[in-house]
């Protein structure tokens, strides 16, 4: 499987855990750290846990570990390493404040067709 194709699975993923504001930051030609980003928010420590370990499950039943994890102390930020994709799940404040996409903004950014999530309903009818 290509890390495109990857990508877009753990983005799935984290639509099944209701994560949220999913973006894939395509680093190719940018960068030797990895192929691709996988972004995506999460409401509180213990989704953003949820998302990550689902992700770890699903991965694991297929035969693809990860390489390494943090964040899992604090659970603001978790970083899951998978060589060519690199999974940042944040908790939306945190997000916010470390500004990855900003950081990565020559990067072009993919945005995973899905459903809306609740919290993008939400702020459509504030």
């Amino acid at each position: 499987m290509n890390s495109l194709t990857f990508s877009k699975k753990i983005a799935s993923i984290i639509e099944s855990k209701k994560g949220y504001d999913i973006k894939i930051l395509d680093l190719r030609k940018l960068s030797g750290i990895a192929d691709f980003f996988v972004i995506c928010s999460a409401e509180a420590d213990k989704q953003v846990k949820a998302i990550a370990d689902e992700i770890d499950k699903k991965l694991s039943e297929q035969g693809i570990k990860c390489l390494h994890r943090e964040g899992y102390e604090t659970l603001r930020w978790v970083i899951l390493d998978y060589f060519d994709v690199i999974v940042h799940v944040f908790k939306y404040d945190v997000r916010d404040y470390y500004g990855l996409e900003k950081l990565w903004g020559d990067a072009p950014a993919i945005i995973p067709e899905s459903k809306p999530s609740a919290k993008k309903i939400k702020e459509k009818k504030n």
